[in-house]
Parts: structure tokens; sequence; C-alpha cells
């Protein structure tokens, strides 16, 4: 029930027929285009996730040193008397 490759073959010379040797190319080229394209955007998506992961970490591991102060009402009132 599978499809033969003699059908195969009649598609291929009928659409052969129909759009022409040149038309074809063209068209095999734009949807390589597109296929480049959306694996250069998938590649680009995991390198910025990659790059949120290690900046992630890099953060994690910061320590910031200093002195800690308060800018509540009560303090600056203690501060005034």
């Amino acid at each position: 029930m599978g499809i033969s490759i003699w059908q195969l073959l009649i598609v291929l010379v009928i659409v052969l027929l129909l759009f022409g040797t040149k038309r074809l190319r063209s068209i095999g080229s734009d949807l390589g285009g597109a296929v480049k394209g959306f694996r250069d955007s998938l590649g680009e998506r995991e390198k910025d996730e990659e790059e949120k992961e290690r900046l992630g970490r890099a953060d994690s591991e910061r320590v910031i040193e200093g002195d800690v102060t308060s800018k509540d009402k009560e303090h600056e009132k203690e501060k005034s008397s």
C-alpha cells in the first residue's frame, strides 16, 4: 500500500514539466536559505542561554563587601536627636 519508486519518478517528472528546472532550483535555494536561517537562529538562542547561565554563575560567586546602611525614618530620627 506504500508508494513505489515508479510512482515517485512519475511525480518527479510531472513536477519538472510543470515548474521547470530553473524555478525548482530557485525554490530549492530559497528553502535551503530558510533552513540555514532557522538553524542559525537556534544556534544563537543556545549561545544566549549558555551566556545567561555563565553570567548567572558568575554573579552568584561574586561577593560584595561594604557597610549596611538603613534609610528608615526611625533611623533618621535617632541620628537627628
